[in-house]
């Protein structure tokens, strides 16, 4: 009988450790930061939790998630990453650069494993090295823009555009570092990038006026304060009748023209997978490389178009991912 009792508990030990993690009572606790609050964000954090699903983690069940939204604040983000540490969660999952940067900083000496996403590019934002091998206990997937299938859509859709306006958070590194790759490979679309830097949403109304007066359309990036104020960049542009492009889906469902990107969801989704290799005690986050989603598919919004009396070109309607009929609010 104690042989028996010794080979059952031998093997509740090594459920135990195959968790890789811990558990708090019978359950995984992952915190969940979030920079901003905009759609595709949003879908990130729906796939994350897909992701875990998928690989057992349900939420409700054996899973704990505690969710906390920055609002586009770096201070806060930084408490946010401070609290999980302190409530010592299993995992950090950080949505967005900035999060992302909070999190890596607060948690690289408490042993707990950090996985990002939506952050464009991972070595900028010192999270990981050229090779793409982790910086640390830290590891997710990047967002990285498909420029050159941007500006070749831009040149397709308005073949007699010169400028492109680029408005960004000079806070944002992603968005530095996006900047920086859409002047590099402009010219070979024969256009020029007239870009414009802002503080913090309150100087976007402004920046928007000044802009629109140089430019023949607005590029839209994934600038997490930028997008929070998206509607009000869309309504100065549709008054002056100047197109703008998205940078992903969402972005062309509120009033974007079109768009070649990313799905969010799925990136979220490829995370959680992730996310869960490391709870399961399969893979450290030190061990797992960041990973680009380079599956990009264009998207095109047919009332915008009407509205600013363009026709998308044929060939990008008939190969589009999906295709808008009318401005979602």
């Amino acid at each position: 009988m104690k042989k028996v009792l010794s080979l059952v508990l031998v093997a509740v030990l090594a459920v135990s450790m195959m968790t890789g993690c811990g558990t708090k009572g019978d359950k995984i606790t992952v915190g969940i930061g979030q920079f901003a609050e905009h759609a595709s964000l949003d879908n990130c954090r729906e796939g994350f939790l897909a992701g875990l699903a998928e690989k057992g983690y349900v939420e409700g069940e054996n899973l704990e998630v505690d969710f906390e939204n920055a609002q586009a604040d770096g201070a806060t983000a930084s408490q946010i990453a401070n609290n999980f540490v302190a409530n010592k969660v299993d995992l950090i999952c950080s949505i967005a650069t900035p999060m992302a940067q909070s999190a890596y900083g607060a948690a690289q000496d408490a042993d707990i494993p950090v996985i990002f996403t939506a952050v464009t590019d991972p070595v900028a934002a010192e999270l990981a090295n050229a090779d793409q091998t982790p910086a640390g206990n830290i590891t997710g997937t990047s967002d990285k823009l498909p420029v050159e299938m941007q500006l070749e859509m831009i040149r397709k859709v308005l073949p007699n555009a010169k400028t492109i306006g680029i408005m960004y958070s000079t806070s944002e590194v992603n968005s530095i570092s996006a900047i920086e790759e859409y002047k590099a490979a402009a010219a070979g679309y024969d256009f020029e990038i007239v870009e414009s830097g802002i503080a913090t949403a309150a100087d976007i109304p402004l920046a928007a006026d000044n802009l629109l007066e140089k430019v023949d359309c607005i590029n839209n990036l994934t600038d997490n304060t930028v997008v929070s104020s998206l509607p009000v960049i869309l309504e100065k542009a549709a008054s002056k009748n100047i197109p703008v492009f998205g940078s992903e889906v969402e972005q062309v469902k509120i009033g974007c023209l079109a768009a070649v990107g990313l799905d969010y969801y799925d990136l979220g989704k490829q995370t959680g997978l992730m996310a869960a290799q490391v709870l399961s005690g399969e893979k450290k986050a030190s061990e797992i490389n960041f990973e680009v989603i380079d599956e990009a598919a264009f998207y095109g919004n047919t009332a915008v178009a009407a509205n600013l009396g363009i026709t998308l070109p044929e060939d990008l309607v008939s190969s589009a991912k999906e295709m808008f009929e009318t401005v979602s609010q």
